[in-house]
């Protein structure tokens, strides 16, 4: 059987091979709250990251293309299971708990998967590698929180596995502006560094 071959960096969007992924776009990361806390984050993201996720999201359903959220949740109550990142930071959502469902915007169709995890990059802490080659697919399309923390990580993991990582930069965000920009140039080398308008165009070609 032949092998597929990964496309080039720049190739256009294939929506028989990708995977939309957003990432950590929950209740207890995005919250009116986070407001008077994290104003450059909730700007940024209210104003922009989310509604172009929203815009990827359409488009990806309307190209059939797999989406798959991911979520900041422990697999126990008290955490125990938590990578020992997150239990020093004290990040902490609980099963069952509004803080680990997503967000209303952005919330998964029926059929779509959403994986629980507990470490910055889902291909350390839950099955989303597998269940990639298990659908044949190649490339993944990022969005979600933060930048430079499980963005950035996702992004890195994935090229390393052998995957094509897109990120959709205007559909992602952080703290500020600078630590927005930083990650970008930091992991462009890993990944394509696309915007929203470009991916939806090529989802809908």
């Amino acid at each position: 059987m032949a092998r597929r071959t990964i496309p080039a960096r720049t190739a256009p969007i294939d929506p028989e091979g990708t995977a939309l992924l957003l990432i950590d776009v929950q209740k207890g990361i995005f919250f009116p709250a986070a407001a008077e806390d994290r104003p450059w984050f909730h700007r940024s993201a209210a104003e922009r990251a989310v509604p172009n996720m929203a815009r990827l999201l359409s488009a990806a359903r309307a190209a059939r293309a797999e989406v798959v959220h991911t979520v900041i949740q422990s697999l126990t109550r008290d955490g125990r299971d938590r990578s020992i990142d997150y239990k020093q930071t004290g990040f902490h959502f609980a099963p069952g708990s509004v803080e680990a469902e997503a967000c209303d915007e952005v919330a998964p169709a029926a059929d779509e998967m959403v994986l629980a995890k507990s470490s910055s990059s889902l291909f350390n802490s839950t099955v989303f590698e597998y269940l990639l080659r298990n659908m044949g697919l190649d490339t993944v399309v990022v969005a979600g929180f933060l930048t430079d923390q499980c963005v950035d990580h996702t992004i890195r993991d994935g090229a390393d596995r052998g995957f094509r990582m897109i990120c959709a930069a205007d559909a992602c965000t952080t703290d500020s502006r600078e630590r927005h920009d930083n990650a970008l140039a930091a992991f462009k080398g890993y990944c394509r560094v696309a915007n929203t308008a470009e991916i939806v165009d090529e989802l809908g070609r």
